[in-house]
C-alpha cells in the first residue's frame, strides 16, 4: 500500500483512456487523493458531458468542473489530452500550478512542442517533465512502460517509483524521451497504413490471400492475417487520435531538417479511417476490409454526386 497524504494530491488534466488505465491500476495501491479535469464536462451537448462525469464516479475520482479545481493543491499532475491539445493544456494551467508542482507531459508530440510547453510551465514556478509512454496502457494499466527527460526526472521517479510505473530515465534533455516515441512511431503507426493501404487494394483486386501468403512466406511468424485485423481495429478506434499525434511525428522530422512524406501519408490513412466513426466489428481481417471499402467506396460516390 502507497503511503500517499493529501499534500501529494494528483491532479488528472485529460480523463480519456489512457488517465483512466493508469487510475484503475493505482485502485490496487490504497486511497490515492485524485482529481480530474476533462474538457469534455464542459461540452454542450449535455449527454457528452454527462457521460464523463459517470466516468469520474465509476472510478471514485473527485472529478471537478474546472482546470483551477483540479491543480489546486496538486504536487503532481500528469496530462493526459490529445496531441492537438498538449500545448494548450500547458497554457491553460500556468495560472494554477502550485509553486514546485510536478508537470507530466505525458502527450505524444515533437519535442519541440514539449519545449513550447516546458517553458510555460517552467516559468510559472513549476516542474514540467517530458513523458513518452511507450506501449497501449491496456492490459499493462499504470505498470505501461513509459520514458521520461528533463530536469528533475529524479523528482519525477522518486514519485513514479511510489505509484509503483514502470518509468526509464532517457536525460536531462527535455525533448529525449518524446524523440523516442515520435521516431519510433514512423514505423508503429506507418505498419498500420501500410497495411490498410495494402490489405485493401488486395481485397478490391480480389488478391489478398494470395498476397498475404506470399508475405507470410517472405517474413515467416509475422501472421500477417492477423495483424491486418488488429491494424483495421487499432485504426477504426483510435485513427482520429492516432492522425493528430502522428501530425507532431512530421513535425519531429520537420524539425530534424528531413523530409516527412511518409508521416504525412501515414497522418492521411489513420485520419481517412478514423473519421469513418466504424467499429471494428467481427474478428477477421475479410470482414473489416469489407466493411471499411464499403464504407470508402459509398463515401466517395457522395463526393461525386455532390461535384
Amino acid at each position: 500500500m502507497v503511503a500517499m497524504h493529501e499534500d501529494n494530491r494528483i491532479a488528472l488534466v485529460g480523463f480519456g483512456e489512457a488517465a483512466m488505465a493508469l487510475v484503475k491500476g493505482w485502485q490496487g495501491l490504497g486511497e490515492l487523493p485524485l482529481g480530474a479535469f476533462d474538457i469534455k464536462t464542459q461540452n454542450a451537448d449535455t449527454s457528452i458531458a454527462d457521460a464523463k462525469r459517470e466516468d469520474y464516479a465509476r472510478l471514485k475520482v473527485d472529478g471537478v468542473e474546472n482546470i483551477a479545481d483540479a491543480l489546486n493543491g496538486a504536487s503532481v499532475v500528469f496530462c493526459l489530452v490529445t496531441a492537438d491539445q498538449a500545448h494548450a493544456a500547458a497554457r491553460a494551467v500556468t495560472p494554477y500550478i502550485e509553486k514546485d508542482c510536478l508537470y507530466l507531459d505525458c502527450n505524444s508530440c515533437a519535442p519541440g512542442t514539449k519545449r513550447r510547453s516546458a517553458k510555460c510551465i517552467e516559468d510559472a514556478g513549476g516542474r514540467y517533465v517530458d513523458v513518452a509512454v511507450m506501449s497501449p496502457v491496456y492490459p499493462k494499466l499504470h505498470k505501461t512502460p513509459l520514458l521520461i527527460s528533463g530536469p528533475h526526472t529524479k523528482a519525477a521517479m522518486e514519485f513514479l517509483d511510489k505509484l509503483q510505473m514502470d518509468a526509464k530515465v532517457m536525460g536531462e534533455e527535455i525533448g529525449g524521451a518524446s524523440s523516442v516515441k515520435m521516431v519510433r512511431s514512423i514505423m508503429m503507426k506507418g505498419l498500420e497504413a501500410l497495411f490498410a493501404e495494402c490489405v485493401l487494394a488486395g481485397r478490391q483486386a480480389g488478391v489478398d490471400e494470395e498476397v498475404l501468403a506470399s508475405l507470410d512466406v517472405t517474413y515467416p511468424g509475422f501472421d500477417f492475417k492477423s495483424r491486418a485485423a488488429y491494424s483495421f481495429e487499432r485504426m477504426a478506434a483510435h485513427g482520429r487520435r492516432r492522425a493528430e499525434e502522428m501530425k507532431e511525428v512530421a513535425l519531429t522530422i520537420e524539425e530534424l531538417g528531413l523530409p516527412n512524406d511518409m508521416a504525412q501519408a501515414i497522418v492521411q490513412w489513420h485520419s481517412r479511417i478514423g473519421n469513418l466513426g466504424m467499429t471494428a466489428g467481427e474478428d477477421n481481417y475479410q470482414s473489416r476490409a469489407d466493411a471499411l471499402l464499403e464504407r470508402l467506396n459509398r463515401n466517395t460516390v457522395e463526393m461525386e454526386t455532390e461535384e
